[in-house]
């Protein structure tokens, strides 16, 4: 199973960079740049474009990908794939790894005088305990990378036309870009919490896609 060590290795070298990076934030690090790049970003911020920013973080939103997960898990289950179907499972996962470092890792977020309102989500209604910072990694990249990159691979393998297959890609990496841009446009978080989502979940990713693989080659 040349395909599943592939992945798995993927999955553990990503593993071992998100650690490393997330080390590096805990030292502060990465402050400087963090607060240049918001700068950056404070001065093309434009009112007017409040709303579609709002409408974009939805993408990345609790509520959204979990019922993609749904979707997927049924999908999966309903074409035959009983194993392959618990590769959702990297999305609850992920989000649970994600709020152990955000209990973990003292990195608080953008000031209230910089930052946007964000989208709306139900995790507005939770009390935050005091104390406990809820910037690093950002959920919504973390999500987000789990669940678009593991729809897309589903339609990699899955679909017979060609253009689907580039078209997905595109899509991925178009709402990727999109939803990483708009967690700094709307300055909800810094450049290193998005950095830290991106990798984490791109680990879940790479692990989901190595249990698909592996279910796929496993007998029975």
């Amino acid at each position: 199973m040349p395909a599943v060590r592939r992945w798995a290795l993927g999955a553990g070298l990503l593993a071992a960079a998100s650690i490393g990076f997330s080390l590096v934030v805990a030292a502060n690090a990465l402050r400087a740049t963090d607060r240049t790049v918001a700068a950056a970003f404070g001065r093309i911020y434009d009112p007017a474009l409040l709303l579609p920013f709002q409408a974009v973080a939805l993408l990345g939103g609790l509520e959204l990908t979990s019922l993609l997960a749904l979707a997927l898990f049924a999908y999966l289950w309903r074409q035959g794939y009983r194993r392959g179907a618990f590769a959702a499972a990297a999305l609850p996962l992920a989000t649970l790894v994600e709020l152990i470092y955000k209990r973990s890792i003292h990195h608080p977020g953008p000031p209230v005088s910089i930052s946007h309102p964000d989208g709306p989500s139900l995790t507005d209604l939770l009390t935050r305990p005091a104390g406990i910072e809820w910037s690093f990694p950002s959920g919504h990249m973390t999500r987000s990378f789990v669940i678009y990159g593991l729809l897309a691979f589903v339609v990699l393998r899955l679909a017979g036309r060609v253009w689907l297959r580039r078209l997905v890609l595109v899509l991925a990496a178009v709402l990727l870009l999109l939803i990483a841009f708009d967690r700094l446009y709307l300055e909800v978080h810094w450049e290193s919490d998005v950095i830290g989502g991106l990798l984490l979940g791109a680990t879940f990713l790479a692990a989901s896609v190595t249990w698909l693989e592996w279910s796929e080659a496993k007998p029975g």
